[in-house]
């Protein structure tokens, strides 16, 4: 059979034509020629991405699919801090501070968050969708440091330095700015609110359920009453549970200063920043650098550093303090409500013990009574078994001795039933 043939044959089973040989002319093969038909090899896939909403300082929102590589390198975490925004520590709650980011994991809201934008992972999930709304609501569209270079004019002694399409805030005005807390601290607050108000809701939906089941099993005790009172308990020990990591993780926060202020982001972003730098460039820029302007801008220079160096001090953490504070004692209350709903319970189980308790001390009583009569009975049905033997005996001839002395036989039994219950009420074996 021909080489043609041989090829047309393959292409009626279609299959690929055999590769034409290279051609031997003397000179060096650089390249292998590709079979025709044959598919070419494609790139191999990025697996590991994550649907991830990014949040601006200005409330401006995106969705993106982000592999862990992409986050580490606009976030600039290290890699085990992404183990802790996955399932496995889902149901744990952290607030770390790292160099430039800060990684939030509050029940249901996973987070990262900058001093410029917010990293939120699985945005799109239920519980996830109100902490959305929030910052699409509260982000604010003024903050203490402004990008891309967008401010107006400025004057020579107020006003802001700019510094390569960055804007920092005089020392003189920082009195005026301290109200408005740091992006960060605002995006933390929002998360704070809103597992807060999801923890109180849990609460106020447990206390509706739980009181009227246990008032139920108060007043009935049955197996389907105990059976609720018992699911009950393990969503309330759930529910503790929760509530009391978020509030060990605040509380871990207050009894460190260091922590809290490794916290501040902007703050860092700032100290980062040369005010020397900025304040030679305004030296530069002057057109005439006359003696007196000279010492005014040098004493200009001293108060701001010494107003920088007093309101950026590494340890002044009161802003953040006190916003840790108002949400530490609404967790504290809302554990107290919870730890309300548990002694309800233990007061529950104890008058249903307490009920259950006399009622087997009425079982007891019975029991015992019974006993007792059972006693009497078998005294009497003795006496009747000794005389009904096959003895020879006088009585057995007398007429009309039967009846008197079953009668006299029973009342004997019941007066001695008598006397040994009064023995048992003497002895407070039994109620009165």
């Amino acid at each position: 059979m021909g080489k043609n043939q041989f090829s047309i044959r393959r292409r009626k089973k279609g299959m690929p034509p055999l590769p034409t040989p290279p051609v031997d002319n003397g000179e060096p093969q650089n390249s292998i020629s590709m079979p025709v038909g044959t598919a070419k090899p494609s790139k191999k896939k990025v697996g590991g991405a994550r649907l991830w909403m990014r949040f601006d300082r200005w409330g401006q929102s995106e969705l993106n699919e982000w592999d862990k590589n992409a986050i580490i390198k606009r976030a600039g975490i290290p890699t085990r801090d992404l183990r802790i925004l996955g399932p496995i520590f889902s149901h744990s709650s952290s607030i770390l501070a790292r160099e430039k980011a800060m990684v939030v994991n509050l029940e249901f809201i996973r987070a990262i968050i900058t001093a410029e934008e917010v990293l939120l992972l699985d945005p799109l999930r239920q519980e996830v969708l109100p902490f959305v709304d929030q910052l699409r609501q509260q982000l604010p569209h003024k903050s203490l440091l402004k990008v891309n270079g967008t401010c107006a004019e400025q004057d020579d002694n107020e006003g802001h330095f700019p510094n390569a399409g960055h804007w920092l805030p005089v020392p003189e005005a920082v009195e005026g700015l301290q109200a408005e807390l740091p992006f960060e601290f605002q995006v933390l607050e929002i998360a704070l609110e809103v597992v807060c108000t999801f923890l109180d809701s849990s609460v106020a939906d447990l206390e509706r359920d739980a009181y009227p089941v246990l008032d139920e099993l108060a007043m009935n005790v049955s197996t389907k009453n105990l059976e609720q009172v018992r699911s009950l308990k393990s969503n309330l020990t759930r529910l503790l549970a929760r509530v009391q990591k978020v509030r060990d993780e605040i509380e871990h926060l207050l009894d460190d200063n260091e922590d809290m202020a490794q916290l501040y982001l902007t703050r860092k972003w700032i100290q980062n920043q040369q005010p020397e730098t900025l304040l030679g460039t305004i030296v530069s820029n002057s057109s005439v650098p006359a003696a007196p302007n000279l010492r005014r801008l040098n004493s200009a220079r001293s108060r701001s550093g010494s107003l920088v160096s007093n309101h950026f001090n590494y340890y002044d953490v009161e802003d953040l303090e006190m916003l840790l504070e108002a949400y530490f004692m609404q967790l504290e209350g809302t554990r107290n409500k919870i730890l309300s709903v548990r002694e309800y319970i233990d007061d529950t189980e104890d008058y249903v013990n307490i009920q259950l308790d006399n009622q087997r001390n009425e079982l007891i009583q019975l029991q015992l009574t019974l006993t007792i009569a059972s006693f009497a009975i078998a005294m009497e049905t003795l006496i009747a078994g000794w005389f009904g033997m096959n003895i020879p005996c006088t009585l057995n001839h007398t007429e009309g001795l039967f009846w008197p002395f079953v009668l006299c036989l029973t009342i004997g039994c019941i007066m001695l039933f008598l006397v040994i219950l009064g023995y048992a009420r003497w002895k407070k074996l039994l109620g009165s």
